[in-house]
């Protein structure tokens, strides 16, 4: 018999359970026990008391999120199991063990059977972002599987859960879970980067955009190249390394632009004109003179949720009609979104009115998406949260 409490399921509600979808709505239950609380470990049954799945409880429109379909015996049992997966799929990829890569997703929520967690790799820290109560408390069982998989190359483990975590009983800080701030250069795909994954944005880099970054690179030689919204000038530093012509970064955040010269530098490009701007990217783009060869647009979350989606699209609309103003012909034009609401389809049509607007010619060259270590569950589609398009203006 299962020590874990009970959570029942209507027995209409049942069906998204037995396709496999990861998350049980508040809606589609019918009781919870009376030892249930935010962040249990819970056994869900249907109305006459069938298994259905195991799953972290929280008193939230998302109620359980499922860890396993199948009876679990030892939660850490299954942490160790799955952050095994997680790190087979990572070396299959040519992630683990590369001289130029030492930095990546490890394990991905949804898509690595872990909802509601994020662990990112930088060189040796483990860096941890838990989005629930019960997936903060399953510590011990996350630290040991990771101390199972990396040995004595696992320097350090940084909880940075405190801004993401919801609803929680008790305030959570940042800490290190084992050791303590380490080196911060990592190396993705031969270039140089600095991390500070204690203040900087998510984990500290995005890490989903390195396949992207590297397409980019492919394009930048001898390029007039402009990157907006830069952050920590990821895409800045592959046109620089691919010997563009000029570089033009540009964030509203002045630290970002401290991140992204030191990330210049790094990388010995002293030879290539690179120009940092702080400035709000709409108002660049409108008061700008220069015309650009190449302009990535890779902006934070426009919607967060469904109530701004439509506002996102509008958005997108105008800051991709602004940038194709200021192509060259034969300009190219990375354009992402990262707003887990907004689709596919609702993204390229967003830009598609940005085009129809801007009166242009053009073409799409690339659709984009996230990398391996950021794979999706097909039972679980919301998990596809990174789009892109690479236009061609004629």
């Amino acid at each position: 018999m299962s020590a874990f409490p009970k959570v029942i399921l209507r027995n209409n509600k049942a069906d998204a359970v037995k396709r496999f979808h990861p998350w049980i709505f508040s809606g589609a239950i019918k009781a919870v026990d009376q030892a249930v609380r935010e962040g249990s470990v819970v056994e869900v049954v249907n109305e006459s008391g069938d298994f259905l799945a195991v799953g972290h409880y929280s008193p939230s429109n998302i109620a359980v999120k499922i860890l396993s379909f199948q009876p679990v015996e030892e939660l850490g049992t299954l942490f160790e199991e799955r952050v095994k997966q997680a790190f087979a799929v990572r070396q299959n990829a040519g992630l683990v063990g590369s001289d130029r890569t030492n930095c990546y997703r490890l394990i991905n929520a949804e898509g690595d059977g872990l909802p509601g967690l994020i662990v990112d790799w930088y060189n040796g820290t483990a860096v941890v972002q838990a989005y629930s109560l019960g997936m903060q408390e399953a510590r011990s069982h996350l630290l040991h599987a990771l101390q199972s998989i990396y040995g004595s190359a696992l320097k350090a483990v940084y909880d940075k859960s405190a801004a993401v975590l919801p609803r929680a009983e008790m305030p959570v800080e940042n800490q290190y879970w084992l050791g303590d701030r380490t080196h911060e250069k990592v190396l993705e795909n031969g270039h140089q980067f600095f991390v500070d994954w204690e203040t900087g944005q998510k984990t500290g880099f995005f890490l989903d955009q390195r396949d992207n970054r590297a397409l980019l690179g492919n394009y930048a030689t001898g390029k007039r190249v402009l990157n907006t919204f830069c952050y920590s000038g990821g895409f800045s530093v592959y046109a620089v390394r691919a010997n563009a012509k000029e570089v033009h970064s540009v964030d509203s955040s002045a630290k970002a632009i401290e991140w992204t010269k030191t990330n210049i530098e790094l990388n010995n490009s002293a030879n290539i004109s690179h120009t940092a701007f702080t400035a709000d990217v709409f108002t660049f783009l409108k008061e700008c003179d220069a015309s650009y060869d190449v302009i990535i647009l890779d902006p934070p979350a426009f919607a967060k949720n469904i109530t701004a989606r439509h506002q996102a699209v509008m958005a997108y609309k105008r800051l991709n009609s602004l940038a194709l103003h200021k192509l060259s012909p034969g300009g190219l034009l990375f354009t992402f979104s990262c707003s887990q609401v907004v689709t596919p389809d609702l993204f390229k049509g967003g830009v598609t009115a940005g085009a129809i607007e801007s009166g242009k010619v053009i073409r799409i060259l690339h659709s984009l998406t996230q990398p391996a270590d950021h794979p999706v569950s097909i039972y679980h589609p919301e998990g596809l949260y990174l789009k892109g398009l690479v236009l061609q203006v004629d």
